[in-house]
């Protein structure tokens, strides 16, 4: 059973949201303001945070980047639910860290699809020796990253897709293969998701700026250098 926080101040959204999860056998607390969040993070574990964007005492966005500059809870999955749906706006939140982005009015049904394929891809783990790449290492069974042996913090997402990445190397993976098999679902909110994960990677994984190869308009190609 599964700890999910929800901060939302519509109440009967939150109300709503709850619901459906709870359905599907996760616990959930409520939250209404942002900047409630991370002193609620600190003192109880959680293991996804549904988000919205507009929030009284702190911003969505202000609070995800907290959160990703936190190492207690930069690995903590996060869903921005918010009525601006502007490019933009998606954009901005999967910059700063957010795992995915949904947008009112939305299916709670998918909501909470979104939710099981989320936090079974952040929780999957495997008994396998690290996967290797170049001077990249990558623990799946700890869920760590490291470069030259330094731990780097990545997103529960940005760990999935450079998982992904490695275990295809030398393979031409297409925007719409990624966002199914990582992202684990008929994703609405455009490929552009694909490419901010991408250059997040290259940024936080240098020795990657040259090895993921773009294609253009179609997709990606890690270089297999074995």
């Amino acid at each position: 059973m599964s700890q999910i926080l929800v901060v939302e101040d519509d109440s009967d959204i939150a109300a709503l949201i709850a619901h459906y999860l709870e359905r599907n056998g996760h616990r959930v607390d409520r939250l209404i303001s942002g900047s409630e969040v991370l002193p609620r993070l600190r003192q109880t574990a959680a293991d996804l945070v549904i988000l919205d964007l507009m929030l009284p005492g702190m911003d969505g966005l202000i609070v995800v980047q907290a959160m990703r500059a936190d190492p207690a809870l930069a690995k903590i999955p996060v869903i921005m639910l918010t009525a601006r749906g502007e490019e933009s706006d998606r954009v901005s939140g999967l910059e700063l860290g957010a795992d995915d982005y949904v947008t009112k009015p939305f299916s709670p049904k998918e909501l909470s699809a979104r939710v099981t394929a989320l936090l079974r891809r952040a929780g999957r783990t495997t008994p396998d020796a690290p996967l290797r790449y170049g001077p990249i290492s990558i623990d799946v069974e700890r869920h760590q990253v490291s470069l030259d042996g330094e731990e780097v913090r990545l997103t529960a997402k940005e760990f999935l897709l450079l998982q992904y990445l490695v275990q295809h190397r030398g393979r031409v993976l297409s925007r719409d293969l990624l966002l199914s098999d990582v992202w684990g679902y008929q994703y609405t909110g455009g490929t552009r998701t694909v490419d901010v994960h991408i250059r997040r990677l290259r940024e936080k994984l240098p020795p990657l700026a040259d090895a993921i190869e773009t294609i253009k308009q179609f997709g990606y190609k890690l270089i297999d250098h074995s």
